[in-house]
């Protein structure tokens, strides 16, 4: 087997397609890939015209080998016919190869943009689109997006042959020529009216199917939450309904799809019928040779290959349009941040980082905490310093308005350890580290600083443990050291910790407090919490109220000052 150059996946940079329809984006996918198409095209067109030649091969060898009773001839043209037959078998395995690598490029390009742009767009894609619906997406209309990639060498193929037959049958019979000239295309015509309802019927389903996915994944992740108030029964029957509705939509598919595959059987026999009555005819009154009429047969019935290849590339790209309508629905949503035009390089430290709109300022080195009246505003202030959110005008850094450096850059230097810790299957130590690799002694230095080495001498295999899906194997408070860990690993300028220890105990509390300080000294740490075991460790504490500074200072400077700290603090009771 001849091994074709391949393309590494995935793509360094999967490119910016063109969102402003289906058809378009389609058609740039293929220029993404048009040399392998036309390769494969090229291939494709060897491979069907040589099944149609090898007919014409065997009429001439009737005629001027059997029926001219010359051995020459006859091996001459078995001889052509051992050649086609080769040509036949080195272009289908070249063009089947080439089919593939087509069909996963496209396929997995299209993954890889949902996937940058999921990145990117954040919670503002969620928000709009249902997560189990992008799942859906990935896993189905990717794949039938790629689909059409793979039939498209098939069909050129069968266009190029279709041409080349009929001119021959037109040089040997004008009639029978061009009834397969015409005939072809004007079969395949006939199935153009299921086009409409099979686009719209596929739309209705995938749409139905994708409402299932979000029904299926919004259960799973509130499946404590529903058991817990008794809404089993409840769920249970919307997803038996939502079930049915895609049942029902899947049967209406079946007709209009039934029609065109049947098509693919009744329309080339038609085809093959006439041709053969017509040119059985013409033997008979001495127009047309023995071969001749063989080679008509043959043709005739290789016709049917370029007629259901045509059909299959109809069924193909309607599937691929429909589902390039699902993919652009979600690259079509707009990313909360955006990018500056002109960025500016990120400075080469963090001084000095401040939000001025709710008076909070951070200095290099510092362990600073910000105690909210409730967590909501402790996760909007983290955002905003994050750039989670557009909202960051008044956020500045050494001085420099933060919405003049790149989102890359902030996100590479500025980490926000949310307060739901999430954790993915796979090995735990690229768990922790999942984009690079550290020496294991500065993975233990991480563990140890987030009071997690016991977890791991819990594990058989330690760091090359497996961690099962959402981590469910990890109690709360184990995940949430682990994610601790995780952010402390990234070595962030500017680390902002969302209550990193509200899961667990406070004599771990107390000893995770005692060493961020050590591992974090020479960068800046923001940390929202309401533990006092944290807060009396930290340089300095802000009280944030509706948005805006209240007061600051060290712990025990606002115990004694401040009625809104210790009220939030220590839950004492407002006079």
């Amino acid at each position: 087997m001849l091994h074709l150059p391949y393309r590494e996946l995935p793509l360094t940079d999967p490119g910016d397609p063109d969102r402003r329809s289906p058809l378009r984006y389609l058609t740039w996918l293929a220029r993404q890939q048009l040399g392998l198409l036309s390769l494969n095209a090229l291939f494709g067109i060897g491979w069907m015209l040589s099944q149609a030649l090898l007919w014409a091969a065997v009429g001439a060898a009737i005629d001027h080998g059997i029926a001219g009773h010359s051995a020459t001839e006859l091996w001459k043209w078995v001889g052509v016919v051992v050649i086609l037959g080769l040509v036949q078998a080195l272009c289908g395995a070249l063009r089947h190869q080439l089919a593939v690598t087509n069909w996963m490029n496209a396929t997995y390009r299209t993954i890889q943009l949902i996937g940058r742009h999921v990145s990117v767009t954040g919670t503002a894609l969620t928000d709009e689109i249902p997560a189990g619906d992008i799942v859906n997406t990935v896993a189905a209309d990717a794949m039938r997006i790629g689909g059409a990639f793979d039939v498209l060498a098939r069909f050129v193929g069968a266009v190029i042959a279709w041409i080349v037959v009929s001119f021959i049958l037109l040089s040997t019979s004008i009639e029978l020529g061009l009834i397969v000239l015409l005939g072809v295309p004007l079969l395949a015509s006939l199935t153009t009216p299921l086009m409409r309802p099979l686009h719209a019927s596929q739309a209705a389903q995938r749409e139905a199917a994708g409402r299932l996915a979000a029904l299926g994944s919004d259960t799973v992740a509130g499946l404590r939450i529903l058991r817990g108030v008794g809404g089993e029964d409840v769920f249970l029957a919307n997803y038996r309904r939502q079930s049915d509705i895609v049942r029902r939509a899947g049967n209406r598919i079946a007709t209009p799809q039934a029609g065109l595959e049947s098509g693919q059987v009744l329309l080339p026999a038609i085809l093959t019928g006439l041709v053969t009555l017509l040119g059985a005819r013409d033997v008979m009154r001495g127009t047309l040779q023995a071969g001749q009429l063989v080679a008509f047969y043959g043709y005739a019935t290789f016709l049917t290959t370029p007629l259901r290849t045509a059909i299959e590339y109809v069924i193909a790209t309607t599937r691929a349009y429909v589902g390039a309508g699902r993919v652009l629905r979600i690259l079509n949503v707009g990313p909360l941040v955006t990018e500056p035009l002109s960025p500016r390089s990120w400075p080469r430290s963090i001084e000095t980082y401040e939000d001025r709109r709710s008076g909070v300022r951070l200095q290099r080195g510092q362990l600073v905490a910000v105690v909210t009246p409730t967590p909501a505003e402790a996760s909007e202030l983290a955002d905003r310093l994050g750039r989670f959110v557009p909202d960051i005008e008044l956020v500045f850094v050494n001085g420099i308005a933060l919405s003049e450096f790149s989102v890359a850059d902030t996100r590479a230097h500025v980490v926000v350890s949310d307060i739901e810790p999430r954790l993915f299957s796979g090995e735990l130590r690229y768990e922790l580290l999942p984009h690079g690799t550290v020496a294991d002694d500065l993975i233990l230095e991480a563990l140890e600083a987030s009071s997690a080495l016991d977890i791991l001498d819990g594990l058989e295999d330690g760091l090359a443990a497996h961690v099962e899906e959402r981590g469910r194997s990890f109690s709360g408070g184990q995940r949430q050291r682990l994610s601790l860990a995780r952010a402390l690993l990234t070595r962030a300028d500017l680390l902002i910790l969302v209550e990193p220890t509200s899961a667990v105990d406070t004599h771990t509390e107390g000893r995770i407090a005692d060493r961020l300080r050590a591992l974090r000294h020479l960068h800046t740490t923001l940390i929202a919490t309401t533990s006092p075991l944290m807060l009396e460790k930290m340089d300095l504490v802000y009280v944030v109220v509706n948005g805006h500074v209240d007061d600051h200072g060290t712990h025990q400077e606002l115990l004694q000052r401040s009625a809104t700290y210790r009220l939030i603090v220590l839950r004492e009771e407002s006079p």
